[in-house]
């Protein structure tokens, strides 16, 4: 399972926020937060319900203007890219197509948009798993299969950045295997990939850096080994043999955020 060429990039970084904040209203989403998302490895994005993982990412993308600080992707806003969907692809909503177009007709829609080979349609739903489906009405498809529409859609132009919120929902065992090896492989690559997930013993095993927010705020930002060792139990980090360490995310997780979870009842 390949993508098409493998990227270079300089240092800089691929995904930059500085300063950004946005409120709706009265509640803060994003409150003064600064990151740098770099090529080669997979950052994993996590945070409590109502964090502003999300709006974070709608920020990066353009969709909503922030009322303070800016984004940045590779060094420009995203509405200042040109051919954006060669620079960045993005998994936001899985059900984010008309529902009468088949898979293909989907695609096809986008990629003519930006002007992308037909080609591209065709490699895309052989990478994710749907060319057998391809002419089906995408309305009828699990919660499953339309994430894999939907990354299919976020590699149509052969990004150099991967940005998927959420992407293993409704996957099987087999799929999220599928999307773990996938995300691995655009790293090694030279992409870069940040990735929002509740799953921490699959970021565990996925994501090379964290990214924590809670209340809008940046609360860590570190490789992930050394997140689960700062903020677990000294004693059991200790006594926790090295194979299993990574499964002590959740706990680091929730000792950092424990203060910043939001919940309502309704």
């Amino acid at each position: 399972m390949t993508t098409a060429n493998t990227h270079t990039f300089d240092a800089a970084p691929a995904i930059e926020a500085r300063g950004l904040t946005k409120s709706y209203g009265g509640r803060t989403a994003v409150a003064d937060l600064s990151f740098a998302v770099h090529a080669g490895r997979v950052t994993g994005f996590l945070g409590p319900n109502g964090a502003g993982k999300s709006t974070t990412m709608r920020l990066l993308l353009g969709l909503e203007r922030p009322e303070a600080g800016e984004a940045l992707i590779e060094g420009r806003p995203y509405a200042a890219l040109i051919a954006p969907m060669t620079r960045v692809g993005a998994l936001l909503d899985a059900k984010a197509f008309h529902k009468g177009r088949s898979a293909r007709g989907h695609l096809l829609a986008l990629a003519r948009s930006q002007a992308l080979p037909d080609a591209r349609v065709d490699a895309v739903l052989d990478l994710v798993g749907l060319s057998s489906v391809a002419r089906k009405r995408a309305g009828g498809f699990s919660l499953g299969m339309a994430q894999r529409l939907g990354i299919a859609a976020a590699l149509l132009g052969d990004p150099r950045i991967v940005l998927l919120d959420e992407p293993v929902n409704g996957l099987d065992p087999q799929g999220i295997l599928w999307i773990r090896t996938l995300m691995k492989q655009l790293a090694a690559e030279g992409r870069a990939v940040l990735v929002s997930s509740h799953l921490m013993n699959e970021m565990a095993v996925t994501a090379d850096h964290l990214l924590v927010i809670g209340q809008g705020r940046l609360l860590a930002d570190c490789p992930t080994a050394e997140f689960i060792e700062r903020h677990t139990d000294p004693a059991v980090y200790a006594a926790t043999p090295q194979v299993a360490r990574p499964a002590l995310l959740e706990e680091a997780f929730m000792r950092l955020t424990a203060g910043a979870a939001e919940y309502s009842a309704h």
